[in-house]
């Protein structure tokens, strides 16, 4: 191999550096490997040395080169697979409205639990509830449930009053009458004492007391219509609630 021979291969190993190697290199370099023992001199081991550096050169390019490299995967070597969502929680349902139950011409009552001496009536009043469909009275006490009420349905509007027994006659078609044992309702209690319903109020006309005397106070109540309730204890305050249905 002449010197040109060699600046040339020299030259063609650096111009693979910055592409892809010859594929007629190995051909040559295999060639030069055989004809090696037949070369003298320093020409030839020059030449056997340019193919071997164009040699190491070519692998190094191969294995560093940037270019024969597969995708990063970003975030190391983890999979990229995307997490599910957990589910979202199902909402709970609504619970639904209880039913109210109505009594319709039968008695009812009600026992206190520790109940004071005297149960002091401290208010009455009503209240129409069309939209809810009923009429209300409530009967409120200033320091507890009273020892025992007692609700007795009736076919007229006739109540007799207590101590005299005089009889009344009350507005509507059927009456209720409450008696409440072991309750004053003249010591913290100053309101009407008959309260005659108007415009707006279905089934309950009118509450008046019957009577206040010797532990024992009664209210009769005139209604319109069937005369059917709900009645329950409420507190905070403590109070007697009596719904007329009137849808």
């Amino acid at each position: 191999m002449t010197r040109e021979d060699f600046r040339r291969e020299l030259g063609d190993a650096f111009d693979s550096i910055s592409g892809s190697p010859d594929p007629a290199l190995s051909d040559r370099v295999r060639s030069a490997l055989v004809e090696a023992p037949e070369r003298r001199g320093p020409v030839w081991i020059a030449a056997l040395a340019a193919a071997v550096i164009a040699v190491i050169l070519v692998g190094v390019l191969l294995v560093g080169n940037p270019l024969n490299r597969g995708p990063l995967v970003p975030g190391g070597g983890g999979s990229n697979t995307p997490s599910a969502s957990p589910a979202p929680a199902p909402s709970p349902n609504p619970s639904p409205t209880p039913v109210v139950q109505y009594i319709c011409g039968a008695s009812s009552s009600f026992t206190g639990t520790n109940p004071p001496p005297s149960a002091l009536v401290s208010d009455v009043r009503t209240g129409a509830h069309a939209d809810s469909g009923y009429d209300r009275v409530t009967i409120e006490f200033k320091n507890g449930q009273p020892e025992s009420i007692e609700l007795r349905p009736q076919t007229d509007t006739k109540f007799m009053t207590d101590p005299r027994g005089d009889t009344v006659t009350l507005a509507g078609k059927v009456g209720l009458k409450v008696v409440i044992h072991s309750a004053d309702a003249h010591t913290s209690y100053s309101g009407s004492k008959d309260i005659k319903t108007g415009a707006g109020f279905t089934a309950l006309r009118e509450v008046r007391e019957l009577g206040d005397f010797e532990g024992y106070v009664t209210f009769g109540l005139g209604l319109s219509g069937t005369g059917c309730y709900h009645a329950s204890i409420l507190t905070n305050p403590t109070r007697l609630v009596i719904d007329f249905q009137t849808s």
